[in-house]
């Protein structure tokens, strides 16, 4: 269980160092393929591309750290 709980706090501080460093980056923006819909004063955004690319990534990730 320790390893776990430490896996946990590991997984949860990158998160958190992600979130921050996205949160302050003014240059990015959503991907080609995500759908964004703008309206007066109301925007969706249902980041399609940006979750299929994020999937590849952490599954290729495990995989890795995982054999």
């Amino acid at each position: 269980m320790r390893d776990l709980g430490r896996s946990l706090m590991l997984l949860g501080g990158a998160i958190f160092v992600v979130g921050v460093v996205l949160s302050y980056t003014k240059g990015w923006s959503w991907l080609p393929g995500d759908i964004v819909v703008e309206r007066k004063n109301f925007t969706f955004v249902f980041p399609i591309v940006t979750c299929l690319v994020v999937s590849v990534v952490l599954t290729l990730i495990a995989r890795f750290f995982g054999r």
